[in-house]
């Protein structure tokens, strides 16, 4: 398994239709084989944004990352987001995730 972790960089006064194109490409990640997707906006500026997919294995990514619908995708967005645009692929060692929140602690 591997992850793919992508910053990408909105235009100013661009990030608003960036998040709102770009989720569908992030998503569409999962019909490429990836188990996992995510895209994040930076809470701080509002122009940074992370996408993430667990896929397993680097061709499972190309297949993705240079399908034709993704392409459309970027070609669409284009003058939206900063580029170059830098994958960075990463090998999972180890990951966890809870599946309920720990309680409160008394005030």
């Amino acid at each position: 398994m591997i992850l793919v972790h992508i910053p990408w960089a909105a235009n100013p006064f661009r990030g608003d239709k960036f998040a709102e194109g770009w989720a569908a490409a992030a998503e569409l990640a999962l019909d490429f084989g990836a188990v996992s997707w995510g895209f994040y906006r930076s809470l701080d500026g509002r122009l940074d944004f992370i996408q993430e997919a667990v896929f397993p294995s680097k061709a499972h990514w190309e297949r993705y990352w240079y399908s034709e619908e993704l392409a459309e995708m970027r070609v669409q967005l284009q003058g939206y987001f900063n580029v170059p645009v830098l994958p960075e692929l990463y090998e999972i060692v180890g990951e966890g995730r809870a599946l309920s929140l720990a309680p409160e602690e008394p005030a």
